[in-house]
């Protein structure tokens, strides 16, 4: 087998942890955000007023339910399977490169859910109540050809960037996280110091496309520094 599915295949061996889990975080977030709705419906609000369809369509329970799960993810990825697949004959190269791997398909796979439940949401007439779960403005406002891309990009972003914090840590123990976290806060704050006085006019010209480009390249930069951690990490 190639040694690259080889070690995707690995990480899909946790089955319930990583196909399972995401879609009972979901389902959490759903129920959730329907007993809200409904308690605003008890409380007198009009389903499909625009006052109805504009605080419903701003509910961010599925950033809150799926965000920090996939990050932690993106982390155990790493940190708790590069010793296991080393034990088993895979190389430095072909684990980081599986994992990536596993990281798309798993990106693919929460996009095409969250994809589906939107379309029934939306063909329902929203679950035949009303009641606004995955038509929100998060995940496009119904908008498949924005949902889409957001859910791919953005999950592979957690993903990735758990596994770059994590092999950190495989190669310098505690203090590789923090002095990663450490960097990128001190770039962050720089770039944001040098771009204050143009930030009236970068607001204005704001395009959606500029998020993709910042995901792109936080996914690119991240797969690089994985690899370049975990290329002389020495297995504890």
């Amino acid at each position: 087998m190639n040694p690259i599915i080889a070690a995707a295949k690995l990480h899909l061996n946790k089955r319930e942890f990583t196909m399972l889990v995401p879609l009972y975080c979901t389902a959490l977030a759903a129920v959730l955000s329907a007993l809200v709705s409904f308690l605003f419906l008890r409380a007198g609000s009009v389903p499909g007023s625009d006052a109805w369809v504009d605080s419903s369509r701003a509910n961010p329970a599925m950033l809150w339910a799926l965000a920090g799960y996939l990050g932690y993810l993106g982390v155990q990825s790493v940190a708790t399977t590069f010793p296991f697949a080393l034990t088993l004959g895979a190389t430095r190269k072909s684990f980081t490169a599986g994992t990536l791997l596993w990281m798309l398909l798993m990106s693919a796979y929460l996009t095409a859910v969250l994809a589906v439940l939107a379309f029934i949401e939306v063909k329902t007439g929203h679950w035949f109540s009303g009641f606004y779960i995955f038509d929100v403005n998060l995940l496009g406002a119904g908008d498949l050809s924005r949902l889409i891309p957001t859910v791919f990009l953005a999950t592979l972003t957690l993903l990735s960037a758990g596994g770059v914090f994590a092999a950190a840590w495989v190669r310098y123990g505690s203090l590789g996280p923090v002095v990663l976290a450490s960097g990128i806060g001190i770039v962050l704050i720089i770039a944001a110091i040098i771009l204050v006085p143009s930030a009236a006019e970068i607001f204005a010209g704001f395009r959606l496309g500029w998020l993709a480009i910042a995901a792109l390249a936080v996914i690119a930069m991240s797969s690089v520094g994985t690899w370049q951690h975990l290329r002389p990490a020495i297995v504890r």
